[in-house]
């Protein structure tokens, strides 16, 4: 008898993401919904394919999907699909005019590839992901890398991936880690838009000083830290790791849509 797992999708969302995971109607002898909601189980609980509850399909299955829809790009599709849709929900054009990218560096365990490095601002060895979210907080983009690369550097990956994506694309915002004329002039060539340094005004280090725009990637930031297998990154290829978080926020949007 299949249990009711908190992570499971709800009808609704089923039908959301049906449309994209299954367009065709042929039988299976275990469904997409059943796989997607082991996919989103380990999301979550951060728990290892091998050790999955018995009551989901075969783990090597499983994770032979998640690598298929991570190859594919339909994690990236979905997160798109329900950014979309949440934004005509609730009231919002479309496609975004202003962006906001951060980064964060999450520890790796030692089971990963050389993909690695040391961000040695914040003491962290492992990955780093850029993210490029909306005024509403919902992400555009997701690209990681080694946390021993600059964002100013980094940020290029992630930003490459708004191409053509973002037809009302005027602006985009970032923090004083990605300074630079060439990453401006990068931004001008490649998307069409401004690239503005938001810094930090030059006051007593003991206030905090709340910046407009800048705080909603990371209420973003914070909102992954629910999922497990992101607030560490326990995967051995950098491409996992951002489908990791590009299901994390997806989980997120679907639960947004249902309320």
């Amino acid at each position: 008898m299949k249990k009711e797992y908190p992570t499971n999708l709800t009808d609704n969302q089923w039908q959301i993401s049906q449309k994209i995971l299954e367009p065709s109607t042929r039988k299976r002898k275990y469904s997409l919904r059943d796989i997607m909601n082991c996919i989103l189980y380990v999301n979550k609980t951060g728990c290892q394919w091998r050790m999955i509850p018995k009551d989901f399909p075969p783990y090597n299955l499983v994770f032979y999907y998640f690598t298929k829809w991570k190859r594919e790009g339909v994690f990236e599709d979905i997160m798109d699909t329900l950014r979309e849709k949440l934004r005509v929900l609730l009231g919002r054009e479309e496609s975004p005019s202003l962006g906001i990218i951060d980064s964060r560096s999450a520890k790796t365990t030692q089971h990963v590839d050389k993909e690695r490095g040391i961000d040695g601002n914040k003491k962290i060895k492992g990955r780093k992901a850029q993210v490029v979210v909306d005024t509403l907080g919902f992400p555009m983009a997701v690209s990681v890398h080694e946390a021993s690369i600059h964002d100013s550097k980094g940020a290029e990956s992630a930003l490459g991936k708004l191409a053509h994506k973002f037809p009302r694309l005027k602006k985009i915002l970032a923090d004083g880690g990605y300074r630079g004329d060439k990453l401006k002039e990068t931004v001008r060539k490649t998307l069409g838009c401004q690239f503005e340094v938001v810094l930090r005004p030059d006051e007593s280090p003991k206030k905090f000083n709340v910046i407009p725009l800048r705080w909603i990637v990371e209420r973003s930031f914070a909102w992954l830290y629910n999922f497990r297998r992101v607030a560490l990154d326990y995967e051995f290829y950098s491409e996992s790791s951002e489908a990791m978080i590009q299901i994390a926020f997806s989980k997120i949007m679907l639960n947004k849509l249902s309320n």
